[in-house]
């Protein structure tokens, strides 16, 4: 399921993490880190789903 979450953040991080956290903090800071630059936020994504199992 992880490569699933993986692949789906390296197209659209916040979707990732929402699928891995919910609508928290981390996900919200995802969303600012993607407008912020695109490849921010796929780096915080798969950081989360890395490390949150």
């Amino acid at each position: 399921m992880d490569v699933i979450r993986i692949i789906l953040s390296i197209l659209l991080p916040p979707l990732g993490v929402f699928l891995q956290v919910g609508l928290g903090l981390q996900f919200w800071l995802n969303v600012l880190l993607t407008i912020f630059g695109y490849v921010p936020g796929i780096i915080h994504a798969v950081y989360i789903i890395v490390t949150r199992n």
